[in-house]
């Protein structure tokens, strides 16, 4: 089943790249408390969503920011050292929080688990956002396909805040 608004994130964890290095953050580390706009990616780096989906974030930080969000995290199935590179590459530090889902538990926990074995790139997230307030989701969308970033860019999320 997925995951739809009206729903509780549920309790689970991602790698992130803290002062020390790799470190656990439990979703609610990321959620309780907060209006945060959570969006997936296929895999960083990748066509779409170095060169759409993420900067679309980036360039609309401060109007989220305006809007009363409290923070703008990314997930995918990527290691912490990938989504630490990536986050770095695209001038997204300091703005955009990257949760790795290596294993791609969250995404499968979710229902947002996706086989791009054909395009060799295995067990991934399908790409999605969504805004969570206090841990429950307010608003949700999932692209068709993978390589599509139109429901789910920043100007969409902005659109329902």
């Amino acid at each position: 089943m997925s995951i739809k608004a009206g729903d509780k994130i549920p309790e689970a964890s991602f790698t992130v790249m803290g002062p020390e290095g790799p470190a656990k953050k439990t979703t609610d580390e990321v959620f309780k408390g907060k209006k945060v706009v959570l969006f997936a990616v296929p895999g960083a780096f990748t066509p779409s969503c170095h060169k759409n989906h993420l900067p679309s974030y980036v360039e609309n930080y401060d109007a989220l920011k305006a809007k009363g969000v409290d923070s703008i995290v990314v997930t995918g199935v990527n290691d912490v050292f990938v989504q630490d590179a990536w986050i770095k590459a695209t001038g997204a530090s300091g703005k955009i929080d990257a949760l790795a889902d290596g294993s791609g538990d969250f995404a499968k926990l979710i229902g947002m688990d996706i086989d791009l074995g054909k395009a060799g790139l295995g067990l991934r997230s399908k790409r999605y956002a969504a805004i969570v307030e206090d841990g429950v989701v307010k608003w949700f969308d999932v692209e068709d396909a993978p390589p599509k970033t139109d429901k789910t860019k920043a100007d969409e999320v902005l659109k329902h805040l």
